[in-house]
């Protein structure tokens, strides 16, 4: 087994030495959304809002919420805190959940000692992922106006979408959900930049989110910082769609090419958003420019050969599976061209759970087979550098394993499926049964509930 599962390992064991609760990410991991002042800790639980007040005094605050001491209390009691649905779901099938990956991880598992001798103090958490803006030149499918602009000026023109709950409407993110644009005045990201000479000392991770972090000021001077105050043991994060116009582009690359010469920071890694492969991509995340992208994703691999590294995030949904196959023998590709002394391409697969109409769940079991396949091709492909790991055909059966758990209420979540994607196809001029032939069958049993719910 690899170090990474024997390091999630032994992390189960010593965790459950607190209680079968405790998750260092709670404690050291944070993820920041200041453009509407919500957090949570890894980017599994529900997002809550941050208070405003204690902002002022303690900037500290964006991080140790009430909220989140109140979770870290009954981890320690040994309670389930019910933010922490998605590991608690995995693990009730006997899976290591990313509670086991994440705690194992040295960012996480340095600080154990502190943190359990004064488990409500403030901590200055050391993997921090942060989104300043919700500008971007996507509308993915399963994204919202609060992590895209152009989903913003999308539902200002044309409303809710008809879903059995009204999907995304303008007036749910008026108020405290509202995006607060970057030529407004805004208490968190203010409040963030007066903490950051005291976070950044301690920070092992860095990663900026959005939006699309290559299009926000926000990321070039954090990358002007660190530029002036290099730090040697610093792992700096970016995730892109790799679908800019070539000036931002050419911008951002030059600025990474920067930070990896000499030992500015350890390393640089570049997460790039990628549910699947061709035209079923570019359907899932609208606007993408799916060859442009994969062009990218080469000339940032060849042009940045330094301290840097790839990691495709492949949201796991029910639109990203008949084409994943393609996109895993392609990352197969990129290892064995890119790969040499250590590993240069990544990913993740991580499980999408809302909105439920584009759960894998709702699928008819026999996509099953489908995904038995993409199994079976990583069984066949492992290799220590030029195939796959052990971790992550485990996680990919992990995912399958949930899948096949199904759900409840699937005649509604099917409906909704229906009624959500022809209205894509109205506001966005896509095609769905021309860009997934496979799924008409399933279509047409999504059509049926939907015109049941309708007459109903």
């Amino acid at each position: 087994m690899s170090d990474y599962y024997n390091d999630a390992v032994a992390a189960r064991t010593r965790l459950a030495t607190v209680s079968n609760s405790f998750c260092l990410a709670k404690w050291k991991q944070v993820s920041l959304h200041l453009t509407t002042g919500h957090t949570n800790s890894c980017y599994h639980p529900p997002l809550h809002p941050i208070p405003v007040e204690p902002l002022a005094d303690n900037p500290s605050a964006l991080h140790n919420t009430a909220h989140k001491k109140q979770s870290r209390t009954e981890m320690m009691a040994g309670i389930r805190c019910s933010d922490c649905n998605y590991c608690w779901n995995i693990e009730s099938q006997g899976n290591m959940s990313d509670r086991h990956y994440r705690s194992g991880e040295p960012w996480a598992m340095d600080s154990f000692d502190e943190i359990i001798l004064d488990p409500l103090a403030d901590v200055n958490p050391s993997y921090v992922e942060v989104n300043f803006n919700n500008v971007c030149n996507l509308k993915c499918s399963y994204c919202s106006p609060q992590f895209s602009s152009m989903w913003t000026t999308e539902t200002n023109e044309h409303g809710a979408w008809p879903t059995t709950v009204p999907h995304n409407a303008p007036e749910h993110f008026s108020g405290k959900r509202r995006a607060i644009p970057n030529r407004e005045e805004n208490p968190y990201r203010e409040a963030f930049w007066r903490w950051w000479p005291t976070l950044y000392p301690n920070l092992k991770h860095f990663r900026m989110t959005g939006g699309e972090p290559t299009m926000d000021p926000n990321t070039y001077r954090v990358f002007d910082y660190v530029l002036d105050n290099p730090k040697s043991d610093l792992h700096l994060n970016t995730t892109s769609n790799f679908s800019v116009d070539k000036r931002v582009w050419d911008k951002y690359k030059g600025y990474v090419q920067k930070l990896c010469e000499g030992e500015q920071i350890e390393h640089f890694m570049q997460f790039v958003s990628l549910d699947t492969w061709g035209s079923q991509a570019e359907y899932i995340r609208h606007g993408l420019d799916f060859e442009l992208a994969i062009n990218r994703c080469e000339e940032f691999i060849r042009d940045v050969p330094y301290r840097s590294s790839l990691t495709f995030i492949i949201t796991m949904n029910n639109l990203s599976i008949l084409s994943l196959k393609k996109l895993l023998e392609y990352i197969v590709y990129l290892r064995k061209t890119y790969t040499d002394t250590y590993q240069r391409v990544w990913f993740d697969t991580p499980l999408l759970y809302t909105p439920d109409w584009q759960s894998m769940q709702i699928l008819p079991m026999e996509y099953q087979i489908v995904m038995q396949d993409c199994i079976q091709y990583m069984e066949n492909n492992m290799h220590e550098m030029h195939g796959f790991k052990d971790y992550e055909v485990l996680k990919m059966q992990r995912d399958l394993d949930w899948m096949l758990k199904g759900t409840t209420d699937v005649e509604r979540k099917r409906a909704d499926f229906f009624k959500f994607f022809t209205e894509h196809d109205r506001r966005r001029g896509t095609d769905f049964l021309n860009t997934f032939p496979e799924m008409s069958s399933f279509w047409q049993q999504c059509e049926y509930y939907a015109n049941r719910s309708t007459s109903n």
